[in-house]
């Protein structure tokens, strides 16, 4: 796996858009004190938290989760693809990242805007290759879509003149 700063260089200079070049940051980190290493993750616009984990979350919030198949334990908690449930609460850390970044960085922008993980849907529709045609197009479906993926889609549009 590649280094964070190889992996948010990608993210903030090859993939993201120009109109969001300087306001969009993505921040990971690891406590090295931590058993483990734990650490969290944040996707900044212009210094604003937008979405932040924690994995220290993961324990303090995870009775929080809906009582369904999807969440049983803890370690499924960790282990699946984040929704819109898991980033409002902050429930994801620096790992869900890299995962989330390997899957983005290994498939077209089409898969990737489709995908079932939330920060997988966001790295997509923050990078350049989805042009001003698909933000239009995306605006009749995106109604249907959670509340944390349409607030990054209305910064992107707006970063873009569309709204």
């Amino acid at each position: 796996m590649a280094t964070w700063s190889g992996i948010r260089k990608k993210l903030e200079m090859e993939y993201l858009a120009k109109s969001l070049r300087g306001h969009i940051q993505y921040y990971a980190t690891s406590y090295s004190k931590s058993p483990d290493h734990e650490g969290r993750a944040a996707i900044r616009y212009d210094g604003k938290e937008i979405i932040k984990g924690c994995y220290w979350n993961n324990w303090m919030k995870a009775d929080q989760f809906p009582k369904d198949e999807k969440y049983k334990t803890r370690l499924e908690i960790d282990n699946a693809y984040m929704d819109d449930t898991a980033l409002k609460l902050g429930v994801f850390d620096q790992r869900c990242f890299y995962r989330a970044f390997a899957e983005f960085d290994n498939q077209d922008i089409e898969t990737s805007l489709k995908s079932e993980d939330l920060i997988v849907k966001i790295f997509a529709v923050l990078d350049r290759r989805v042009g001003k045609r698909k933000l239009v197009l995306m605006k009749e479906t995106i109604v249907e879509e959670p509340d944390t993926f349409r607030e990054f889609y209305t910064i992107r549009a707006k970063a873009e003149g569309l709204l």
